[in-house]
């Protein structure tokens, strides 16, 4: 390759100050950091685990209690800015995860999936590594020198040679260390950001949750503890079953439709609930007919599954068509849908279910099912509050994806490209 067509070791973006300081080099990560084997041994040290993408985490914050057994002397020593690498491959990180631990105690590893090591001099500055590690430039490098299904004792079968010899970009000259702390600090600052909108969308959540516990009855109950101002003199909620307020509809086989990917209304699966928002209903499969329209303000949901599965309600935002896995509850008159939604989404619908191994609902279950309602200007009250929150809580979690995929960008220009760095 001629120099002419090697591609560039600049950033595509760098601070004003270091414009004009050069292109960046490459150096092994074996001629900047030194494997770390020491041992637990009788140090009291914080057994860690660690989390895809957060990074390290205790064992007592993780799991609720220290794993570490009997064979915590073994563990690996982990001090201050030291790396721990863990070879068990995530969805995120399919290479593995590497993390840069910054606690000030310290700290041990499972020595049977952990590679520790730390760097050995001022350079390079070990946040500046952990943001290319946070990057996965590890996993690019080292996903050549994996096996496909090549696993030792559950970990991936990665050679620490390989993993030193991993390129790692560094911007050249006098200037280097203070780029690299300005880099370190801007993306710092961002992480800063995201954690507070984190805490924000946390906050909101949990707000939601205690709010709904207040505006339904609790369990052997008629009556709410919290109402609106209007109601509060309205009396106990009636009791009635589910059957004498829902229509219910069952989905159809997919044969007897004219699947395409565009369409005039989606035919849903179970496993597009996975993909859409709870007042959303998007689908890979569209279909112009007509048989079987569930109507917009229906609740879908699946027949079968665990609790987990039962429980991905979704509020029907237009008309669709859905498969034989999947069941509908139609209101009537009598019931606002969006009430209905918050009111199940609150008990769980997989309450309703049978008990057998792979719990199923079916219209023996649903029609005498019994639940508490108010009138409907009350129903109607309890929706526009809760919807207006959910409304709340979207926009403040689109805010925090928009965050994260701003500093993913940043990263991929604060950085040089991968193909330069290994050229």
């Amino acid at each position: 390759m001629s120099d002419k067509s090697k591609p560039s070791r600049v950033p595509k973006l760098r601070f004003p100050e270091f414009q004009h300081a050069g292109e960046w080099a490459t150096e092994k990560l074996g001629s900047l950091a030194s494997i770390s084997t020491e041992k637990v041994g009788n140090n009291a040290c914080v057994p860690m685990s660690i989390t895809s993408g957060v990074g390290l985490v205790s064992q007592q914050d993780k799991f609720g209690r220290v794993i570490a057994g009997d064979s915590y002397k073994n563990y690996l020593l982990l001090k201050p800015f030291d790396f721990a690498y863990n070879k068990s491959a995530t969805k995120e990180y399919p290479e593995g995860f590497l993390a840069l631990y910054t606690g000030d105690k310290l700290a041990a590893v499972p020595n049977s999936i952990f590679t520790c090591f730390r760097v050995k001099g001022n350079s390079p500055h070990p946040k500046y590594l952990n943001y290319l590690f946070a990057g996965n430039l590890h996993g690019q490098w080292l996903r050549k020198f994996i096996q496909v299904g090549a696993r030792a004792h559950g970990s991936l079968s990665i050679n620490d040679g390989d993993l030193l010899a991993l390129p790692v970009p560094l911007p050249s000259g006098q200037s280097s260390l203070k780029e690299q702390q300005k880099i370190a600090d801007c993306l710092s600052s961002l992480d800063e950001l995201i954690a507070a909108q984190t805490r924000k969308v946390d906050a909101l959540k949990t707000h939601k949750k205690g709010l709904m516990q207040q505006l339904f009855p609790r369990e052997g109950e008629t009556q709410p503890r919290l109402r609106f101002p209007e109601f509060r003199d309205a009396g106990e909620w009636r009791k009635v079953t589910l059957g004498n307020l829902v229509g219910i509809q069952s989905g159809s086989s997919p044969s007897q439709y004219e699947l395409r990917e565009v369409g005039k209304y989606p035919f849903v699966k179970v496993e597009d609930l996975n993909n859409c928002e709870k007042y959303q209903t998007e689908a890979r499969e569209y279909s112009n007919d007509t048989y079987g329209l569930v109507p917009p303000n229906s609740i879908i949901f699946p027949k079968r599954g665990a609790s987990i599965a039962l429980n991905k309600l979704r509020l029907v935002n237009r008309e669709l068509l859905m498969d034989t896995n999947m069941m509908a509850l139609i209101p009537n008159a009598n019931c606002h849908g969006e009430f209905l939604f918050h009111f199940l989404s609150q008990i769980g619908i997989d309450r309703i279910a049978d008990n057998s191994t792979i719990p199923q609902i079916n219209n023996k279950h649903i029609i005498p099912f019994w639940v508490l309602v108010p009138n409907p200007n009350e129903q109607q009250s309890i929706s526009v509050f809760l919807t207006s929150l959910d409304n709340l809580i979207t926009a403040q979690t689109k805010e925090l994806e928009t965050l994260k995929t701003h500093k993913k960008g940043l990263m991929q220009q604060l950085f040089p490209a991968v193909e330069a760095i290994e050229a």
